[in-house]
């Protein structure tokens, strides 16, 4: 039934997106991009080819309350559960949520149109490619060994992570990059999105990672 579910909620996020692409699409080429370039809402007259972009906001809006509610009622559950002896049960197939990261490149559409960046912060939705291996960790028991693993591999991820951003705020801090500041900023939104999906995929990857090896180990043993 919870595999059900997950596969419902999943299908209906990936109906969401493909609507709010499909509405998109038809309001630049046949509606002057209305709702998608700065509007005055005041002067606002309703048009029949409003409709696509009306419904799909309306269902994106709602699937993300959904999500929302979905993880309020996960906390509000585990405030009153017990401490858990073992790893939550997760469908790996969670980790197709990480092609939400290509939204990112919408950025460069939207930087062109009317100078918006912000759509550059959904690359962080990479990380949620670690979904896959936590998944791959479900219902795993928490002994002192994974939980070493678990503070090793948050560890590693952070290290590499902070050594990203470290870096990338050293060189672009120099100055100008291609002679624009807009670029610099762009540039390092992109690259701190990047560093914390890597953080939130990499601590999933490394920590299954060596969980795997060490059951290896003592296989061969």
């Amino acid at each position: 039934m919870k595999n059900r579910k997950t596969k419902i909620t999943i299908f209906a996020g990936i109906i969401c997106a493909l609507l709010t692409g499909a509405a998109s699409w038809y309001t630049i080429v046949f509606n002057e991009s209305r709702f998608i370039l700065p509007m005055n809402l005041s002067a606002y007259s309703f048009r029949t080819q409003d409709l696509p972009m009306i419904i799909s906001g309306i269902l994106l809006m709602m699937y993300i309350l959904y999500l929302a509610a979905l993880f309020l009622k996960a906390i509000l559950a585990g405030r009153h559960r017990k401490p858990a002896q073992n790893t939550r049960t997760i469908n790996p197939k969670w980790g197709f949520l990480g092609l939400f990261g290509l939204a990112g490149f919408l950025g460069f559409w939207t930087y062109s149109a009317d100078k918006m960046i912000f759509p550059f912060i959904a690359f962080i939705f990479f990380g949620f490619f670690g979904f896959f291996y936590e998944g791959r960790l479900s219902n795993t028991l928490m002994d002192e060994r994974y939980r070493e693993n678990k503070m090793k591999a948050h560890l590693s991820a952070s290290r590499a992570a902070l050594t990203i951003i470290f870096l990338a705020t050293l060189f672009l801090g120099q100055g100008r990059l291609m002679g624009n500041l807009e670029y610099t900023l762009i540039a390092y939104v992109i690259i701190i999105s990047l560093a914390l999906a890597l953080k939130i995929f990499l601590s999933e990857f490394l920590l299954y990672r060596y969980d795997h090896d060490e059951q290896l180990e003592e296989s061969e043993d």
